[in-house]
């Protein structure tokens, strides 16, 4: 495993972040993840990230409305993991009682209460990364970004990042803390993968100057970049979040999943790993996340780490992409 500092911190985390959504309570009444990984079944899963030194490990406390959290928790204890060598990130945004007043949202009050809701269903005194999870546009920023800022200095979080938004409003967000003394983001979870690319343009360059953290959720577009195109599994039948995120662009995607078949076919590497090998050559990534449902998924993720793209490579991967529809607050 290689390890890298979280943006302009002292904090180390592994290049791969396990991403924790593919845990919880199976079911559409549980969440939008039926697909999601039980106790039981996710200890595989998760025994081959720790033996292959993951250290890093992503949920959010809506991912099946809490159990993400719950069996994230779990499987820490239930492994020993020393808390002082891992990185737990969690977020808040999205609505935990949905149609109920301060159901969600991030306002003092909803983020004051669920950070004490996701520490208890983790087992834990403390969060590394605490992440709002898209922008709460009924909420002022001040509030949020005071909020966040007290929550850091109880002592119940050691650091703040945000989730895809549009890159003025990060910057903004940015400027209300750095001129109040508050607690500044130092990284973002933003889509980024050679299905979209947009973040490019604005965001990526916004957060490498200052060398804030990239931690690109999706690098392999909910399996998309994993198999030929078309091909049906059991998640796709299933999995309405990706057809709402991913299915308005069809007809820009399938030729870059074709292309990214044919150079994995060309250099003898699977799909998945060659997606990742590209995501991994730019400079500005910290550790992309990584969602994964078998051990297979998790040892291709870490091999990927190893694969050097060539510059021929990497720009035939990068050559069928055109202009996406800018996807702010996906």
């Amino acid at each position: 495993m290689k390890y890298i500092k979280l943006g302009n911190t002292g904090l180390d985390v592994s290049k791969i972040c396990l991403g924790m959504m593919s845990f919880g309570k199976p079911g559409k009444e549980n969440g939008v993840f039926p697909w999601a990984k039980t106790l039981e079944e996710g200890k595989p899963i998760f025994k081959k990230a720790i033996e292959l030194g993951i250290n890093y490990f992503d949920t959010a406390n809506v991912y099946q409305m809490g159990t993400s959290e719950e069996i994230t928790g779990k499987l820490i204890k239930e492994f020993g993991l020393d808390r002082d060598e891992i990185v737990v990130g969690t977020k808040v945004r999205m609505e935990m009682r949905p149609g109920k007043p301060n159901g969600g949202g991030l306002s003092r009050k909803a983020i004051l209460s669920e950070i004490d809701k996701s520490l208890k269903r983790l087992q834990m005194d403390y969060v590394d990364l605490y992440q709002i999870h898209r922008l709460d546009p009924l909420t002022p920023m001040e509030e949020i970004m005071e909020t966040l800022h007290d929550v850091v200095k109880s002592g119940k979080v050691r650091y703040i990042g945000a989730s895809t938004m549009y890159a003025w409003q990060f910057e903004r967000m940015q400027n209300i803390a750095e001129k109040n003394g508050w607690t500044k983001f130092v990284a973002m979870q933003n889509q980024y993968n050679l299905m979209y690319r947009e973040e490019e343009r604005e965001m990526i360059p916004l957060c490498h100057d200052p060398k804030i953290a990239i931690i690109p959720w999706s690098p392999l577009a909910g399996g998309r970049l994993t198999h030929p195109w078309g091909t049906k599994t059991a998640r796709v039948e299933i999995d309405e979040v990706s057809k709402w995120v991913w299915d308005g662009t069809n007809d820009l995607d399938k030729v870059v999943v074709d292309n990214l078949e044919k150079v994995a076919k060309e250099r003898g590497t699977s799909m998945a790993q060659t997606a990742l090998a590209w995501m991994l050559s730019k400079p500005f990534i910290t550790s992309p996340i990584v969602g994964t449902t078998a051990v297979l998924h998790v040892e291709e993720a870490v091999a990927a780490l190893d694969i050097q793209l060539s510059a021929e490579e990497i720009s035939a991967l990068e050559k069928p992409y055109v202009i996406h529809p800018v996807l702010g607050m996906m």
